[in-house]
């Protein structure tokens, strides 16, 4: 028999929001009052939760716990509160690289200590979160239990209370959505982004996964439930669950700022020393393949290397990728990772890279890496001087690619080497905070590491979508944009951008690793947008996203130590944007702006644009226009 523990429920509600609750509820607000959970059992001794944002009921009484196999006594019995505690903390974390310099970790938690009698597990520990951008919950078993609980399914629920907008991740397609909630019905990946009113979104996903299936969704059509459709194999003591997170946010942009992701994962072990990890721009060696440029040819080969490395030490990049095939045919058993035919060259390259202060990542494809010893491919990279690792085409089912993506993470720390995950990896879940040489990742449609691209309405849904979850390599910075097919081997399709929209794009897509697909000649052939993307001195000092609407367009906002860069892009509409400069400190600025020409189009017109500067204040507005598909670049600056 399948039976459900907590009967399906592990809880929290809102306050007047669980109308079946008993006198057991427990309430809990964010700091600022404005979000509440309510944790109670029902008439029937089922715990469930909900969640209401400034008074208003945003998911109603749902769900939470597991279905059990063969466990006859949790039905009926019901679960008793053995012990409650509550703690508020109001602190503070200090990334290494992140959004923002500081980060205000502030929530109110409740811990409710459960047990029955009978069959494991005797107790479970449920903790809940509330912070001001959203709330979370988590499962535990505590240590000092005997035995093992198989699982059938994850209980936990969304009943959200209307039928609201969502888009959901796609792999490398175009996002799902919109769709309303009840147009579902089938599965669904995260994050689920949601729109429920002019003024309240959210954003359903996970933080801290550390065992299990990644996160799945599922719902009927017809309904406005959403259930867990991922679990763990079995609940064993010591046993904790990923958090399952609820962000809001009166606006799209709130999620994307938003770090309670990362919020919910450890610090790093203290042994580990990450000072090393260094966010930058990096050249990558995939797309120029074939590009040519006054009687040179770009390959991946040392001549080419040698040029790309250059130009970074010139325009203050710290990195290099060299992808596929440097060790041999990548999906070929006997492709040695350490000993190919390149592997002198890139040896060479490594030594000459840190002359100029340029880092170069390696590409291991999972074959390379499961046909011989991960731990001596990884420690060899470190020893050669490496500075990072892409890592490609992962096999296995969910949960091996989870604990497979950890473990790697922790050999790559080990060898002060960054890591950066292709080919559907597992999504981001925070993992940043824990192990920050996780830099990057491509949960999203990168628009040039697929044979397809992707239309401008893309990328304007991924980064309310996709980037909620964490930082994203997305190939952005494409500045060949002539009509026609390319000259690039791999991928010769043309890009549906415009010139000054892939350099915003740059700046917008977070990433601890902004990786720029094209060759030095075309940067240089735009001064001004190559000066912008060069401006990107990584970590930044605050993010903030200034306007923007799912699917239509987004303007963001990032601080260096020398300037505030503003990047804007469209879909395929062309739009006029007012943009009030109030996120400047007092003072007199100088503004850079770049805009697309006056006939720009991503379809015809993809290289014309106009550069112009102007003074300004904080109490300015300026007025961007982008083409259809196109973008605008920002310097904003002290006047000197």
């Amino acid at each position: 028999m399948n039976k459900r523990i907590l009967s399906g429920a592990f809880l929290i509600a809102l306050l007047g929001m669980c109308s079946s609750c008993t006198n057991n509820d427990y309430t809990l607000s964010s700091p600022d009052g404005n979000l509440v959970m309510q944790l109670c059992p029902n008439e029937e001794g089922e715990w469930t939760y909900s969640f209401q944002a400034e008074g208003t009921p945003l998911i109603n009484e749902s769900e939470l716990g597991f279905d059990l196999v063969g466990d006859d006594d949790i039905p009926g019995e019901g679960w008793k509160v053995n012990d409650v505690s509550k703690r508020k903390v109001r602190d503070v974390w200090k990334p290494i690289w992140g959004k923002r310099t500081e980060v205000d970790d502030h929530f109110n938690e409740v811990v409710l200590e459960l047990s029955r009698k009978g069959a494991f597990p005797e107790k479970i520990i449920l903790v809940a979160r509330a912070y001001n951008d959203g709330v979370a919950f988590q499962y535990r078993i505590p240590e000092d239990l005997a035995g093992e609980a198989k699982v059938e399914s994850e209980e936990t629920s969304y009943n959200f209370a209307g039928d609201y907008t969502a888009w959901y991740y796609n792999g490398e397609y175009h996002n799902l959505g919109p769709e309303r909630l009840t147009e579902t019905g089938e599965e669904r990946l995260p994050v689920m982004t949601i729109q429920a009113s002019d003024r309240h979104f959210m954003a359903i996903h996970e933080a801290d996964l550390r065992t299990g299936e990644p996160l799945r969704l599922k719902s009927e059509k017809g309904k406005t439930e959403f259930t867990v459709a991922s679990k763990p194999s079995a609940l064993v003591p010591g046993y904790a669950s990923a958090w399952r997170v609820i962000m809001h946010g009166n606006q799209p942009g709130e999620l994307v700022d938003s770090h309670l992701i990362e919020l919910l994962n450890p610090d790093p072990d203290p042994s580990y020393d990450f000072s090393w990890v260094k966010p930058s721009v990096a050249l990558w060696d995939w797309r120029i393949d074939g590009a040519e440029w006054e009687g040179f040819k770009y390959t991946m080969s040392y001549p080419s290397w040698i040029r790309m490395v250059d130009f970074a030490a010139e325009q203050g990049f710290k990195y290099l990728v060299l992808d596929a095939n440097w060790y041999g045919p990548e999906f070929e058993s006997d492709s040695d990772p350490t000993k190919g035919d390149k592997a002198r060259d890139v040896q060479k390259l490594i030594a000459y890279g840190k002359e100029k202060g340029v880092g170069i990542w390696l590409y291991l494809n999972d074959v390379g890496g499961r046909q011989y010893p991960i731990e001596e491919t990884l420690k060899q990279y470190g020893e050669w001087g490496a500075a990072g690792v892409k890592y490609g085409f992962m096999s296995g089912t969910q949960e091996e690619k989870n604990h497979r993506t950890r473990m790697i993470t922790e050999l790559c720390a080990q060898n002060h080497l960054l890591v950066d995950y292709h080919d559907g990896p597992v999504h981001p879940y925070g993992q940043m905070r824990t192990w920050p040489n996780a830099v990057t990742r491509e949960y999203n449609f990168a628009q040039l590491d697929a044979h397809r691209v992707f239309e401008p309405k893309t990328f304007v849904t991924s980064v309310f979508v996709n980037m909620v979850a964490g930082p994203l390599d997305m190939n952005n910075g494409m500045f060949d944009l002539r009509q026609g097919p390319t000259t690039r081997v791999d991928n010769n399709q043309e890009c549906p951008s415009t010139v000054v929209s892939e350099a915003a794009r740059t700046l917008i897509t977070f990433s601890g690793a902004t990786i720029l697909p094209d060759i030095p000649e075309y940067y240089k052939k735009y001064p001004e947008l190559l000066d912008f993307i060069s401006s990107q001195k990584m970590p930044w000092k605050e993010s903030r996203t200034l306007q923007g609407v799912i699917g239509e367009y987004i303007v963001m906002m990032r601080q260096t130590e020398e300037a505030y860069l503003v990047g804007a892009a469209t879909n395929e509409s062309g739009r006029t944007i007012n943009l009030p400069l109030d996120f400047l400190p007092e003072g007199n600025y100088l503004a850079e702006i770049v805009e697309d020409g006056d006939n720009g189009h991503y379809l015809n017109n993809r290289e014309t644009y106009k550069a112009s500067k102007k003074e300004v204040t904080s109490k300015d507005t300026i007025t961007l226009t982008l083409a259809p598909g196109g973008g605008a670049c920002l310097k904003i600056a002290k006047s000197k």
